[in-house]
């Protein structure tokens, strides 16, 4: 296990236990209220208590439906949850809705989606570890990277708010999230602030996806300049790799994007500013009571670090102590992004465990 960890790229001090992981394949709802199901990882310590606290991680964005944490053994998306586990807590991780084993489409940084499957996902492990001789405490610590950041507040919000009426927030560890997509993030990436590269991905990313919910365009042509007019939504099917998507799209925004297309993300309108506010949310609309800390590395290339310090600035105006934890010039492959959820996994499987043992 340790070995695992390792060749993922993550540190090897927090192995205590050999670990036993499963994919659970679930009930849930999709966007629009209609059943659906969902996949996920859930992986328990070996030679452990009966009774374990809860730990659910989200992960960040992916485009095949196998960039999800239950399709991938040892690696980047998968090392997070398995690290939780190998330190001795029961660790959950929904692969959301349309990746990993989950039909149809995947409705990215759809907030209310991210937290019914995890939610849902953690309703799973509960029924399904008596089977293991295990039984999971109501205390459930949350954590989540990029994507997931945003994913594991909205979760939080709706465990204190009591969707659950056996679960509930134990502490929030959200990482390098973009918490204010609206407001910070793509005003960040329309401006250049970020890596060109990335920005095209996810400007491609929030136009198709956000599309598919909620119709912000009738036409791609109106948005995405031709060939990309074309072939842009086809990657997103969650049947390309990520290698595909960048080889699919432009270097730069101008490229990529029409006039419109510029404008309508830099000056969202219409249903892009009315879902935007719901996305924008999670940080504005609650009032954590649970020990949060939020992590981020400067120098971020992907979720411009104004985000974080948009979300301590709302909760310290709402008396919350949120302690902004930055784990400095961390790389993984070159990224500090990718860097931050190694770094911070570390950190936050020793935070999460002086919580279960103070």
């Amino acid at each position: 296990m340790t070995a695992e960890l390792g060749a993922a790229g993550f540190g090897h001090g927090i192995v205590r236990h050999g670990v036993v992981a499963y994919r659970l394949v679930y009930r849930t709802i999709d966007p629009r209220g209609q059943a659906t199901t969902a996949s996920g990882l859930f992986v328990l310590p070996l030679n452990s208590a009966r009774r374990l606290q809860v730990v659910s991680f989200a992960h960040g964005t992916g485009v095949d439906k196998s960039d999800a944490p239950s399709m991938q053994r040892g690696t980047f998306l998968s090392a997070p949850v398995i690290a939780h586990a190998a330190a001795g807590a029961a660790a959950v991780a929904p692969d959301y809705l349309g990746m990993g084993k989950g039909p149809g489409l995947h409705p990215w940084m759809d907030i209310g989606s991210e937290t019914t499957a995890s939610l849902d996902m953690l309703r799973a492990a509960r029924t399904f570890a008596p089977r293991t001789g295990h039984v999971l405490q109501p205390r459930v610590m949350v954590t989540g990277f990029s994507q997931g950041a945003s994913a594991a507040l909205g979760l939080g919000r709706a465990l204190q708010a009591g969707d659950d009426r056996w679960f509930r927030l134990g502490a929030l560890a959200p990482v390098s999230g973009a918490y204010d997509f609206g407001g910070t993030e793509l005003p960040a990436l329309i401006e250049g602030r970020l890596d060109a590269k990335s920005s095209v991905v996810y400007a491609a990313y929030t136009l198709v996806a956000f599309n598919r919910l909620h119709h912000i365009y009738d036409d791609p042509g109106e948005v995405f300049r031709a060939p990309y007019d074309t072939t842009v939504e086809a990657l997103f099917d969650g049947a390309h790799t990520g290698q595909q998507l960048m080889q699919g799209t432009p270097a730069t925004l101008d490229e990529l994007l029409t006039e419109h297309g510029h404008n309508l993300l830099a000056h969202p309108t219409g249903p892009l500013k009315a879902a935007l506010r719901t996305t924008d949310a999670v940080c504005t609309d609650w009032t954590p009571t649970a020990p949060i800390r939020l992590y981020m590395a400067h120098g971020d290339e992907q979720a411009v670090t104004a985000n974080t310090q948009f979300c301590h600035a709302v909760l310290r105006s709402k008396g919350v102590n949120a302690p902004v934890v930055d784990l400095g010039a961390v790389n993984y492959h070159g990224s500090r992004h990718l860097g931050s959820n190694v770094a911070a996994t570390a950190a936050i499987v020793q935070w999460f465990s002086e919580l279960r043992h103070p």
